[in-house]
């Protein structure tokens, strides 16, 4: 299985994270990198590329342009405006204020364009973004052209991202990027599968009118769990989009027997859908030991995830999402695909 990276996807550099309180070093960082790039060189499961730079049309795609020409100019505005520090949002256009207009303040719009107020734009974060998406683009690529399974190892992550607003550490989102670049290429319907621990709220967002992507997510509560506002089981698309998102929400704790009985509905639903192509949003923060989830998985029911994945039989796409319990954060990635590819 290839994968794809690009070492620009360090650029960002993040220094501050608001987490219980407190401003802390981001657990989104670019050591994750380096242990799944680690156990990638050490399992021998293939080459690893650097990926072409397909511009900004894939973006533009299925991100608002004005959101995008903020995230490409925020940073120097931040700074021009002679801030402290990295720039963090500390107002929103709230339940009482207006939402239909987006200030000249750079201030204004962090607001604006931020769901959540945990992610910092710092210097070289849209670079960053930028290669992280096209980490997704050519993973798919190589699926298109071949019917190969392949990885993105995309950072910083994606699935939190929507139409216009950035926050879970996610600025593009790179799984609604990655699908619409196959339904470009002639594919009549795509299934996104997210197996992170939260919910991918900018994924069901951009598709939930629309029935050539069916999203299915199996994720932690929003009772109890960030992003808090969706991924409950009621939502279940608009319009043309009625049916083809799917919310599992499963409590803290889960076991996973549980876990994988729902993936074995989620999959079943994807055959009956009859999509032609699989993005997996692969967060591996379902880990039992990640600091900021609540599942069970150990390292070895990653290697089974894998191999339920394989059913399916689709062309597949892996594309890295969350996963923040570092020291084991590459043995987890590799044993999915691992066990994807052992099943085949």
């Amino acid at each position: 299985m290839l994968t794809f990276y690009s070492e620009d996807s360090r650029l960002r550099q993040a220094r501050t994270e608001l987490h219980d309180g407190a401003l802390v070093t981001p657990f989104e960082c670019p050591e994750r990198l380096d242990l799944v790039l680690k156990h990638l060189h050490q399992s021998g499961l293939g080459d690893i590329r650097t990926p072409s730079a397909y511009g900004l049309a894939p973006v533009l795609a299925v991100h608002d342009k004005e959101y995008v020409t903020f995230l490409a100019n925020c940073w120097q505005e931040w700074q021009a405006a002679g801030h402290e520090g990295e720039a963090i949002p500390n107002i929103w256009p709230a339940r009482t204020m207006r939402g239909d207009r987006i200030p000249r303040s750079v201030s204004g719009q962090l607001g604006y364009y931020a769901l959540a107020a945990e992610t910092s734009i710092s210097a070289g974060t849209f670079e960053a973004a930028m290669a992280s998406k096209d980490v997704a683009l050519g993973a798919v690529e190589h699926t298109l052209q071949t019917g190969e399974p392949s990885f993105g190892l995309c950072r910083p992550p994606g699935h939190h991202a929507a139409f216009d607003q950035f926050g879970g550490y996610c600025f593009f989102n790179n799984a609604a990027i990655a699908a619409q670049r196959a339904l470009d290429a002639g594919k009549r319907r795509v299934a996104i599968l997210d197996v992170d621990f939260h919910h991918g709220n900018g994924t069901q967002q951009i598709f939930y009118k629309r029935d050539d992507v069916l999203f299915i997510s199996l994720h932690g509560d929003p009772e109890v769990t960030f992003p808090y506002y969706l991924g409950y089981a009621d939502e279940n698309g608009e319009g043309p989009g009625k049916g083809f998102n799917v919310n599992y929400p499963l409590p803290p704790g889960t076991s996973v027997t549980r876990w994988m009985a729902t993936l074995e509905l989620a999959l079943a639903q994807i055959k009956a859908a009859e999509c032609e192509c699989l993005i997996v949003s692969l967060g591996v923060d379902i880990f039992e030991g990640d600091p900021i989830s609540a599942f069970t998985f150990t390292s070895e029911d990653f290697t089974a995830l894998g191999e339920h994945l394989a059913q399916v039989g689709l062309p597949s796409v892996f594309l890295m999402e969350g996963g923040y319990a570092v020291d084991e954060i590459g043995v987890n990635v590799v044993n999915v695909l691992q066990g994807f590819e052992q099943a085949l």
